[in-house]
């Protein structure tokens, strides 16, 4: 499964996020999409989003406008979204009109393994 991995700019989204994702588990079975890595940050995203991802994770733990626009890309070409956020966070309620899945986390460890959960739950749906 491709996976898109979407996130504010707002923290250590390298060390916090896809460091996290590169070195779990689910980086043998799926291939992730870093926005913000170098080699990606001359790719048109919106064409990522519309023909080449399966899944769009999106941390919401820190508002952004860049990720709504991400969010909006994906929900627009019909791909799953679900929404991780650290607990204790506030994010928009209006994000709750692109998505019904939310996962709260309480860190990297805890992420990993309710995202594995969702993906193996889910993942007929995605094929």
């Amino acid at each position: 499964m491709k996976i898109y991995v979407a996130h504010s700019g707002a923290f250590d989204f390298e060390k916090e996020l896809y460091e996290v994702l590169e070195r779990s588990r689910l980086s043998k079975d799926h291939e992730f999409f870093f926005p913000e890595k170098s080699v990606n940050k001359i790719v048109n995203t919106l064409n990522v989003i519309k023909n080449d991802i399966d899944l769009l994770i999106a941390e919401i733990s820190f508002p952004a406008t860049g990720l709504g626009i991400e969010l909006g890309r994906a929900e627009s070409a019909e791909v799953p979204i679900v929404c991780v956020y650290r607990k204790g966070s506030k994010f928009s309620s209006s994000i709750r009109f692109v998505t019904k899945n939310f996962i709260e986390y309480e860190g990297p460890e805890d992420l990993i393994g309710k995202v594995a959960n969702f993906i193996s739950s889910k993942n007929t749906s995605f094929s």
